[in-house]
């Protein structure tokens, strides 16, 4: 289970090989390594991540699902019976990733981590809370009620898992001018 308290700071690298700044476009020669409070930013508001774990037999399973970014590590939850609760159980490394889709504009995420059930109830609260918070209108009824998610962690009808980040990739694009950014905890 991730730490509480202040999140660890990561090591940030450029990786030229696959940035702008070996190429002649208008501006490459400037591109630098996006620093790591935007891209912490990108995960803190993103709403859609993709993951991606491994199944027994050596096949990925990757699907979309929402996650709240909290003290240094991402949240995420699945069904007890689900092929990622499944598979995390039979290993637990997997990769969050978000972004967008343009070639020319955005700032594309991959967070690597070992994903860990959370059991804590004080920090399930937390997380809670930090969904109501981020995703609010989305997955909350007229009547205020987080349509039941939060009675579904709290009863344990599903896992919550937190990664926190061994490594996240940044894949950054400003008017066509690319950044491949790495930050290591």
């Amino acid at each position: 289970m991730p730490a509480q308290g202040p999140a660890k700071q990561p090591t940030t690298e450029l990786d030229t090989r696959y940035s702008s700044a070996l190429n002649s476009r208008p501006g490459a020669a400037d591109v630098t390594a996006t620093e790591w409070a935007e891209a912490r930013r990108r995960l803190e508001t993103a709403e859609i991540f993709w993951v991606s774990t491994v199944r027994p037999d050596g096949r990925l399973h990757v699907t979309p699902m929402i996650a709240a970014w909290h003290h240094g590590a991402l949240y995420f939850s699945t069904g007890v019976g689900e092929q990622k609760a499944r598979n995390l159980a039979h290993d637990g490394h997997c990769a969050l990733t978000t972004g967008g889709n343009s070639l020319t504009e955005g700032l594309d995420l991959v967070v690597e981590g070992t994903a860990e059930p959370v059991a804590d109830p004080a920090v399930l609260e937390e997380v809670i809370t930090a969904y109501e918070a981020k995703y609010g209108a989305h997955i909350t009824s007229p009547e205020g009620t987080f349509h039941g998610i939060g009675d579904t962690f709290r009863k344990r009808d599903a896992v919550v898992f937190a990664v926190s980040p061994a490594t996240v990739y940044g894949f950054g694009r400003v008017d066509g001018v690319y950044t491949h950014t790495r930050w290591t905890f």
